[in-house]
């Protein structure tokens, strides 16, 4: 399999596209990237502006041998649309031979969440007697407050908290900036752990002083500490409680905007606290307190 010269060179300006214009995180640029790639490698040396609708279509056929889950086959067709998209906008091609594409139904899941119990569970068995123990408690604490993204939390920086109005801004997908709220329990451990715990997680290591650009959360060598190490803080408390539910930091995004939900708060509200683009990504977590609305009814009453 070859690699058209210009089809490369389209990509490369693609992902400019994307990342600049379009906005797009660099999670999604990279998987858009990706996919295009697989087509344009699959294309061999056929020119990506030379072809029509029949041999995308013959792409896709090809697709279908690897067996992908839908919501996988959606996002590559959606990446070969918007990269034609592309290349329609700057006049690379006369027409836009992937505008008739049709993606396929994404299945409707409904996240899952945890109950209030199982999250003050998790979070009372947390050993704060350490350094790094009362940091971990203090990220849950700011995750099940805020509902913000576990890249968000480790990406924070010291000129991103406004703890003092109970403020924190993050930058979401796309880099979009929006501010959230925290609990005064949050608060108190995040001031705790930065004041008590912080300076005394990287031993042996000296912390540069405190400026707007320093992490907030850091691991045991003085840098930002990565999302992966929050998982395996999660996993951990999950086997020792032998909690029946595999648990992921966004699952504690799912709680909060659930409970938030259960307790009346306005959708449009839930919509900026979370950061989402479109109230209808949102409005899933209606459908999940419903859902639990029926079970508690089924459970509860006597004819049910």
């Amino acid at each position: 399999m070859g690699l058209n010269k210009n089809s490369k060179i389209n990509l490369d300006e693609f992902k400019g596209y994307i990342l600049v214009e379009k906005n797009f995180s660099q999670h999604t640029a990279k998987a858009y990237c990706s996919d295009v790639l697989d087509y344009i490698i699959w294309l061999d040396e056929t020119d990506c502006t030379q072809v029509d609708f029949a041999k995308i279509r013959d792409y896709l056929h090809f697709m279908q041998k690897y067996n992908y889950k839908k919501t996988t086959l959606a996002r590559k067709i959606a990446s070969i649309r918007t990269f034609y998209k592309f290349l329609f906008r700057e006049k690379k091609i006369e027409s836009n031979p992937a505008e008739n594409i049709i993606s396929p139904k994404r299945p409707k899941s409904l996240p899952k969440f945890l109950s209030k119990e199982e999250v003050e569970d998790i979070l009372n068995n947390i050993n704060i007697s350490t350094p790094a123990g009362y940091r971990n408690r203090a990220i849950l604490e700011l995750l099940w407050a805020s509902g913000m993204r576990i890249s968000e939390l480790s990406g924070l920086n010291f000129e991103n908290l406004n703890l003092e109005n109970n403020e924190i801004t993050v930058f979401g997908k796309g880099a979009k900036e929006r501010i959230i709220l925290i609990t005064d329990r949050a608060k108190n451990y995040i001031e705790k752990y930065i004041e008590f715990a912080r300076p005394l997680i990287a031993k042996g290591y000296t912390l540069p002083p405190i400026s707007d650009d320093t992490p907030v959360f850091i691991n045991k060598t003085g840098y930002r500490l990565q999302t992966r190490m929050i998982r395996n803080v999660i996993n951990d408390i999950v086997e020792k409680i032998e909690l029946p539910k595999k648990v992921t930091p966004h699952m504690f995004r799912h709680s909060f905007a659930t409970h938030l939900i259960e307790n009346g708060a306005d959708l449009r509200v839930v919509q900026e606290l979370l950061g989402h683009a479109s109230i209808s990504n949102t409005q899933i977590y209606t459908h999940v307190s419903m859902q639990h609305m029926k079970e508690v009814y089924q459970e509860a009453h006597p004819r049910a």
